[in-house]
C-alpha cells in the first residue's frame, strides 16, 4: 500500500524494494531457497536498482508526484476490488487439498530442467516473458532517465586556456549597418 500510495517516488521505490524482499523472505519460510534467491537477485537487484537509478537520473527527482484525479482514484479502487474477487474465485475454485500424495521436488537441477523445457510441463515460454519484461523494465529506465532537448539547457561551450591552439578560431562575419535598403535589379 506504501508503495502505491506515496506521493514521493523515491518512497514509492524503496517501499516496492520492502515489499519484494518480503515477498523472497516467504519463498525461504517456504523452503525454497532458489526461487527466493532468484527473487532477490532478479526484483531487487535488478527491477528495483534500476528503478532507483532512474529516478536518481531524473531531474524532479525529489519533488512530490502530482496528486491523482478523484476519477483516476476511483478506476484504481474499482481495479483492485475486480482483482481481488477475481484472486478469491480462483482460490475458492481450486481449494487446495492439504493431503496432496504428489511430493514437492524443488532441486535446482529439476528446476533448472522444468525451466528450459519445451515439453508439456516446461517453462520455457514465461522465461522467455520474464526476459521480455527484465528488457522493457531497462528500457523503461532508459527512457526516464534521457532528458529531450527541451529539457537540457543549452550552455555555451567553454575552451580552456591551453586548447586554443588547438581549436580553430572561429569565422566572424562582420556586416556594415546599411541606414538604406539594398535594391537588386534583375537583369
Amino acid at each position: 500500500m506504501l508503495a502505491v500510495t506515496s506521493l514521493k517516488i523515491f518512497r514509492s521505490a524503496i517501499w516496492l524494494l520492502f515489499s519484494l524482499v518480503g515477498i523472497a523472505g516467504l519463498y525461504f519460510w517456504m523452503q525454497v531457497e532458489f526461487i527466493a534467491a532468484v527473487q532477490i537477485i532478479v526484483y531487487v537487484g535488478g527491477i528495483v536498482i534500476l528503478i532507483i537509478f532512474s529516478v536518481f537520473l531524473t531531474q524532479e527527482s525529489g519533488k512530490e508526484m502530482p496528486k491523482p484525479s478523484l476519477k483516476r482514484t476511483a478506476l484504481s479502487i474499482l481495479a483492485a476490488l475486480f482483482g481481488f474477487g477475481f484472486t478469491y474465485n480462483l482460490i475458492d475454485k481450486y481449494g487446495f487439498p492439504a493431503n496432496s500424495t504428489k511430493q514437492f521436488n524443488a532441486s535446482v537441477s529439476e528446476i533448472g530442467t522444468q525451466l528450459l523445457s519445451t515439453s508439456e510441463h516446461g517453462y520455457i515460454l514465461p522465461f522467455e516473458a520474464v526476459s521480455l519484461l527484465l528488457l522493457a523494465a531497462m528500457i523503461g529506465c532508459i527512457v526516464i532517465a534521457m532528458k529531450t532537448n527541451e529539457e537540457k539547457p543549452s550552455e555555451p561551450e567553454a575552451v580552456a586556456a591551453g586548447d586554443t591552439e588547438d581549436t580553430p578560431a572561429p569565422e566572424v562575419v562582420v556586416i556594415p549597418h546599411v541606414s538604406q535598403p539594398l535594391i537588386v535589379e534583375e537583369v
